[in-house]
């Protein structure tokens, strides 16, 4: 099928004509680089995806990953109770839907973790649910964002499960940025799971409710 766009009046000069041509490549070709660079970046997610889950399903250990999406803000609004999900900001429905996503590919990867641990706001204890079925709250991986919970206890507590797991056994832990990067020194984005050794450092990381 050919595509025939108008061809400029003869009375254009040649400068003119080259100009218009131009503008109508462009146009064709701006969406086509686009497309094609948003199938390259879910390409190299999925590769990502896919060896982190290898590495994981073959040597066992902790994937670590932050809440999904969530609505806009910073930390909680005033106020906020544990328990109580209306007083804290929660999954959008963008953080949702990803979590729901990375169920489904979990179950086309015929693999469930031994445990799947959460910390107690709601916006974690979502994204596990909806991601994995079902989770253990876990206070050790609360947010300590702003002066809240106790860092150093924690991360202590942390530390200590990471070495005494069993090999082989696998396990998530879902949790907030503040957590993940005290335990790593890394920072993840939102969704986003870190593989970690025995020692807490950081072995392999990708997008996976992004």
């Amino acid at each position: 099928m050919t595509t025939d766009f108008p061809d400029p009046s003869p009375a254009l000069n040649s400068p003119q004509r080259r100009a218009i041509l131009a503008r109508l490549s462009t146009a064709m070709v701006l969406p086509l680089w686009g497309l094609s660079g948003t199938a390259g970046a879910q390409t190299d997610r999925h590769a990502a995806m896919a060896e982190l889950f290898s590495a994981w399903r073959q040597g066992g250990g902790v994937l670590i990953i932050r809440h999904a999406a969530t609505e806009s803000g910073l930390g909680d609004p005033p106020g906020f109770v544990i328990g109580e999900c209306r007083t804290q900001r929660n999954l959008s429905e963008a953080g949702r839907q990803a979590s729901r996503a990375l169920g489904a590919w979990l179950q086309a990867q015929k693999f469930k973790p031994d445990a799947v641990r959460s910390s107690q706001w709601c916006r974690c204890q979502d994204t596990a649910r909806l991601a994995f079925g079902g989770h253990e709250d876990w206070p050790a991986l609360n947010s300590t964002f702003a002066g809240q919970g106790d860092s150093a206890a924690q991360q202590q507590v942390l530390r200590e499960r990471l070495l005494a797991l069993p090999v082989g056994r696998t396990e998530v832990w879902v949790t907030h940025q503040v957590i993940m990067t005290g335990l790593t020194g890394a920072y993840p984005g939102l969704g986003e799971g870190f593989l970690v050794d025995r020692q807490g450092r950081l072995r392999l990381r990708a997008d996976l409710a992004a």
